[in-house]
C-alpha cells in the first residue's frame, strides 16, 4: 500500500493501471483501419492543443491517435476546464480530414463523435448512454448509489460524464473527448457530474473502452464520408436524434454574447442545430451555445 506522502507513480493506484499502448496499437492499427498512429502520454496540458499543433505543423495525418493518462488543463466547450485524477478516465484526441466533403457539413464531425462514443461505450461498459446537444454525454446514477452532497444532483437523474470538442486545425479537425470513467463520488469535478463506474458499469477497463470508442468512429465516420457527407443519408442525423436527451423538453439556451431563448427542443436539422419551438409558435435554429435542460414551471435544472 502506498503511504500518503509517497510521490505519485505510474502504479501508485493499482486500481487503475497504465494502458498497454503495445496492445492499443495491436487491435486498432490496421493497414485497412482509419487509425494510422496511436501514442500515449504520461502527462499533458490538453491533447486537443497537443494534436492541433502538430496538424498546423504537418506533423499528424489522418487517423492519428493521441492518448493521455492525465491532462491537467483539458479544455471543454466554451472554455471550461476538464479535470481528473490520473487513470480514471479516457482523455483523447483523433484527427481527421474529411477531404473533399463540404467544409459546411464538417459541423457534424463532433456530433458523430458522440453518437460513436455513446454507441461505443453503451457496448463495452453496459451503460445506457444519451446525449446533451451539443456534445455532452450522460449517464444515470441509480437510487441507492450513497448519500448526497450539497448542490448535487438528485440519483436517479441524468448527470454528465463525458464531452467532446471539435476544431479545425491544418487541413482537417481535431476532435477530441474526455469520459469519467472510474471516478468515486468524492472525486467527481462538479455536483452535476458522473462516471461510469457511478452508473453501474459492467467494465472500467480503460483499453476494452477505448478500443470500443475507437472503432465505433471509425464506423460512423466511414458511413458519413460514404455518404458525402450527408448526415441523414448516412443514417447520422437519426442516430443523433434518437441518442438525444435534450429533445422533447423544455431548455434554455443560453446564446453567445448574452442572449436567451426558452422552448421547447424539437428536432435536429441537417447542418446539426438544434430546433427550439418558442411561445410564439416560431421554430428557432441554434447553432451554438449552452443547453440547460428544464423541469417543470419553475424551471429547475435536470
Amino acid at each position: 500500500m502506498t503511504p500518503p506522502d509517497a510521490p505519485h507513480n505510474r502504479w501508485s493506484d493499482l486500481d487503475r493501471p497504465p494502458l498497454n499502448v503495445t496492445a492499443l496499437r495491436r487491435g486498432l492499427l490496421r493497414p485497412d483501419a482509419l487509425w494510422t498512429s496511436l501514442e500515449v502520454v504520461e502527462s499533458t496540458g490538453s491533447t486537443n492543443t497537443d494534436l492541433a499543433a502538430r496538424a498546423r505543423s504537418g506533423a499528424a495525418g489522418e487517423g492519428t491517435v493521441l492518448v493521455a493518462e492525465e491532462q491537467t488543463a483539458g479544455r471543454g466547450r466554451l472554455e471550461r476546464t476538464w479535470t481528473a485524477p490520473p487513470r480514471s478516465g479516457l482523455f483523447l484526441s483523433v484527427y481527421l480530414e474529411p477531404g473533399d466533403i463540404p467544409v459546411e457539413r464538417w459541423g457534424w464531425v463532433p456530433l458523430l463523435a458522440g453518437v460513436a462514443a455513446a454507441t461505443g461505450l453503451a457496448k463495452s461498459a453496459g451503460v445506457d448512454m444519451s446525449l446533451k446537444w451539443p456534445n455532452d454525454l450522460l449517464v444515470t446514477i441509480p437510487e441507492g448509489s450513497g448519500k448526497l452532497r450539497p448542490g448535487e444532483a438528485p440519483l436517479g437523474e441524468e448527470r454528465k460524464t463525458g464531452g467532446i470538442l471539435g476544431e479545425f486545425a491544418g487541413d482537417g479537425i481535431v476532435v477530441g473527448l474526455g469520459v469519467n470513467v472510474s471516478l468515486r463520488a468524492d472525486e467527481l469535478p462538479a455536483p452535476t457530474a458522473g462516471s461510469l463506474a457511478l452508473a453501474g458499469a459492467v467494465s472500467t477497463d480503460r483499453e476494452t473502452l477505448l478500443r470500443a470508442v475507437l472503432r465505433s468512429l471509425e464506423h460512423w465516420y466511414g458511413r458519413w464520408k460514404a455518404a458525402g457527407g450527408d448526415a441523414a443519408a448516412s443514417g447520422l442525423q437519426a442516430a443523433y436524434a434518437a441518442g438525444c436527451a435534450t429533445l422533447d423538453r423544455t431548455v434554455r439556451a443560453e446564446l453567445p454574447g448574452g442572449a436567451s431563448l426558452v422552448g421547447e427542443a424539437v428536432a435536429i436539422d441537417g447542418d446539426g442545430r438544434l430546433v427550439l419551438s418558442t411561445e410564439g409558435g416560431l421554430q428557432q435554429p441554434v447553432s451554438a451555445g449552452d443547453i440547460v435542460h428544464l423541469r417543470g414551471a419553475a424551471g429547475g435544472l435536470t
